[in-house]
């Protein structure tokens, strides 16, 4: 007896491949180098270029505890969803007889159960690698910051090439945290796999397609094209 159905395996060999190719597209690609995520990572550059001109750099420094801060968020919430994956995997009897319950009478076998809740869990490990990277990687860019050169010292050569060592790690945590992110999201469309393959195939579609209007049709990314 096979585990998966085909329409199981059709539905997460599509879930992985939007996945991959989202992913390929936006960070890979030249249509990518046009996204929101892509302009932001240039207004990265311009911010580090204009800490280097002043004297007092207080606020720049309040701004990056902030971002610290908001990639602990997250990173501390994808721990509590790991926990709840975790959870589902070991009320796999109770959860099942409360969803033959439900109008739409899911159907699945205990160990297929299983096997979705541990997909769940990977996804969210996954994620809680990236913040938690991306927050360590913002840590670096913060004492790369407190190293930065003297105004007077901006025209430099040192205080240039320091300009774009903190300017390529800045990039590389904002580029962790943006994949955190998508693994969230990715994780809301592979709910739907819980309900049948057909859902999932859906749920994923309407990610993607949400993701990608943000990345290229939002007001946000309008705004960042005047």
């Amino acid at each position: 007896m096979n585990l998966f159905a085909t329409a199981d395996l059709v539905a997460i060999a599509f879930f992985v491949l939007a996945w991959m190719v989202y992913a390929i597209t936006l960070e890979r690609t030249g249509h990518g180098r046009n996204s929101l995520n892509a302009r932001m990572s240039i207004y990265r550059e311009v911010w580090v270029r204009r800490i280097l001109d002043r004297e007092t750099r207080m606020v720049d420094m309040q701004i990056m505890t902030s971002l610290q801060n908001g990639t602990a968020f997250f990173a501390s919430t994808t721990l509590l969803a790991i926990g709840g994956g975790l959870t589902l995997l070991r009320s796999t009897e109770e959860a099942m007889s409360v969803l033959a319950t439900l109008p739409f009478g899911i159907r699945s076998s205990p160990a297929l159960w299983e096997i979705k809740c541990v997909g769940l869990t990977v996804i969210f490990v996954y994620a809680f690698f990236k913040f938690s990277w991306s927050y360590r990687l913002f840590n670096y860019v913060a004492i790369l910051l407190g190293a930065m050169p003297f105004s007077d010292k901006r025209d430099t050569p040192e205080a240039q090439s320091h300009v774009m060592r903190t300017t390529k790690l800045f990039q590389s945590a904002g580029r962790h945290f943006n994949r955190g992110q998508r693994a969230f999201l990715f994780a809301l469309g592979y709910l739907g796999w819980f309900i049948s393959p057909w859902v999932l195939i859906a749920t994923t579609l309407a990610i993607v397609i949400v993701m990608w209007r943000r990345q290229f049709d939002s007001d946000a990314y309008r705004s960042m094209s005047k």
